[in-house]
């Protein structure tokens, strides 16, 4: 591309493969790890490297406290990710060179590891670094000392299976197994005590090598819930440095704040808003030979067929301003088919939100509106009402706003719905009957941060 030519016309398919292919974060990836490596054969290397499923290869390590459960949430994310457990124990030295080297071995495997309360410290965390291991995913289990101290007492181990019981958790029913359970070493509360002031001196420091990778999450509750909330977090991508260029797509029932999000998302973020029907409006009083064809139905009170909304749509989101600064599209589509076509046609939304309000909300919404045919004032019969009876005796209501009509548009809506969550079915769901600017911050949130990632 010559560079003298700015500004590029860059035609809308590219940025799209690029965002969907993860070609920003690929081409990062393969440099990062040449530097790492920095292998004899580059070329074979880098072959091998795209050949492995690198984005499914977890690189987790798993910090918190004695008793905190960062074993049995390790061992089971292992089972669940098909990967590789790390401890202290199992490793042939302690050091953080024989740490990087077991964990490569694993990476270069395909299977990934977990890494359990290793580092220990900001020397170890940093040294590991320094020979190229750096975690996708760093969970920080949390709880009060004194339940911590409360769990280590009551720990008891099968000295036959090497089994790990709990006095009030998890209690064996087998009599025999209880009669030769033993107290392990170095769980009383003053070594426990001792444990945690050695760890918290120490987590203070060691967590700031890990920004931006980091959860922490309350190990004082079941020990299946910390792990979906662990399994969650994995599972979820982290922002990326790539161009992005936000293609928004609002779904949901007249009434739900469609509009309202996105003005407020082309405001914050300079996205061009597209609503449909203003854009029907807008095309007709071009005179266009689009806008001329599009009159000729609305004059004979006919439904505009999709394919000359599709025409029109597709001349708006063709122009460069589209192209360059992102859009956000409300109104349309309005049923799976015409999502179908509008995917077709190559425009696809990369975020995707339905607004759900239920439809007592929509009523006192719409139904309640009024508008003064003297000034063109808008009033609502309880969020904003008329400042004098003389003006609320000459209120209108707009026919669209009649109970029946807004009954048939909602229940139209939730007909369709279905199917549209189903064919975007990676899409995010928002209650839209709250504040709207709660909704926008949802909103806002869904769009810098990556769609959630399977690393199954």
């Amino acid at each position: 591309m010559d560079a003298t030519t700015a500004p590029h016309l860059i035609p809308p398919e590219m940025p799209q493969y690029g965002e969907e292919k993860h070609v920003f974060e690929l081409m990062q990836t393969m440099l990062e790890q040449l530097l790492i490596y920095q292998p004899e054969d580059p070329i074979s290397f880098l072959i091998k490297h795209l050949q492995r499923d690198n984005d499914n290869v977890p690189k987790i390590v798993i910090l918190g406290p004695p008793a905190s459960g960062k074993t049995t949430i390790a061992m089971w994310l292992c089972k669940h990710l098909n990967s590789n457990l790390l401890t202290r124990d199992n490793l042939t030295e302690r050091k953080s060179s024989s740490v990087a080297t077991e964990a490569r071995k694993h990476y270069q495997k395909f299977k990934g590891w977990i890494l359990d309360g290793i580092p220990e410290t900001r020397e170890q965390a940093l040294v590991i670094q320094t020979l190229g291991i750096a975690p996708r995913h760093v969970i920080v289990l949390n709880a009060p000392d004194t339940v911590l101290i409360e769990r280590n007492l009551g720990k008891r181990i099968d000295p036959q299976t090497r089994e790990i019981y709990h006095t009030t958790f998890d209690w064996p029913p087998e009599p025999e197994v209880q009669d030769r359970l033993i107290e392990p070493e170095g769980i009383s509360e003053q070594e426990t005590a001792q444990k945690l002031l050695v760890y918290h001196r120490n987590i203070i420091k060691l967590l700031p090598s890990y920004p931006r990778v980091l959860k922490t999450i309350n190990a004082d509750q079941p020990c299946v819930d910390v792990f979906y909330q662990a399994l969650t977090f994995v599972q979820s991508g982290h922002r990326s440095n790539a161009p992005f260029t936000p293609r928004v797509l609002l779904l949901g029932p007249m009434g739900s704040g469609k509009s309202l999000q996105a003005g407020l998302l082309a405001q914050k973020y300079g996205l061009v808003n597209v609503c449909c029907g203003q854009l029907l409006k807008e095309t007709v009083a071009d005179k266009s030979k689009v806008g001329e064809l599009i009159w000729s139905f609305l004059e004979k009170k006919v439904t505009v067929p999709d394919s000359v909304i599709l025409k029109m749509l597709t001349e708006r989101l063709d122009q460069q301003d589209c192209v360059q600064r992102g859009w956000v599209l409300h109104g349309f589509p309005r049923d799976v088919d015409q999502a179908q076509r509008l995917d077709g046609l190559g425009y696809v939304p990369n975020r995707v939100f339905f607004l759900n309000v239920p439809l007592d909300s929509i009523m006192e919404r719409l139904t309640l509106r009024r508008i003064d045919p003297v000034t063109g004032e808008r009033y609502h019969l309880m969020y904003k009402p008329p400042p004098t009876m003389e003006i609320q005796a000459r209120l209108s209501q707009h026919p669209r706003d009649a109970e029946e009509r807004v009954k048939f548009k909602v229940d139209l809506y939730y007909r369709n719905s279905t199917e549209l969550e189903h064919f975007y079915r990676w899409a995010i769901a928002i209650n839209g009957d709250q504040d709207p600017y709660t909704v926008f911050e949802y909103i806002e949130s869904g769009i810098i941060n990556p769609l959630p990632r399977k690393v199954l």
